[in-house]
């Protein structure tokens, strides 16, 4: 196996719980009405860092659907579930989008501080 380069991302987003890897960008939240076996996920438009499983068929509260399982492409930690298609007219929005599971994320604010001070250590080594 090589060497894992992570996409890194700027601004509000989501990282792995785990081990902190990037996983999505808050301006990519589609909706945070979705539900899985142990509470609320979110649905986005897009994802980084994961690897994506073999794809299956599912009964979903929605109703049938393919999807294929996604992993951090770090810690291995299975995310959520990316839909691959949707039997449903009404749920073809779903397809090619990305699930994770709210448990097994965590939101963060990737901005620079601009007013950040240099402290006495930090001006020592300048």
């Amino acid at each position: 196996m090589g060497r894992v380069f992570l996409v890194e991302l700027q601004g509000r987003s989501y990282i792995c719980r785990f081990c902190l890897s990037p996983l999505a960008l808050a301006d990519d939240v589609l909706s945070r009405s979705f539900s899985c076996n142990r509470g609320r996920a979110y649905l986005f438009n897009n994802a980084v860092n994961v690897s994506v499983g073999p794809t299956e068929e599912r009964l979903m509260i929605s109703g049938m659907h393919t999807i294929s399982d996604i992993f951090c492409c770090c810690c291995g930690q299975i995310l959520g579930w990316k839909y691959v298609t949707a039997s449903d007219d009404s749920q073809k929005f779903k397809e090619g989008k990305f699930v994770l599971e709210r448990w097994r994320i965590v939101e963060v604010t990737n901005e620079v501080n601009q007013d950040a001070q240099l402290s006495l250590s930090d001006a020592a080594n300048a």
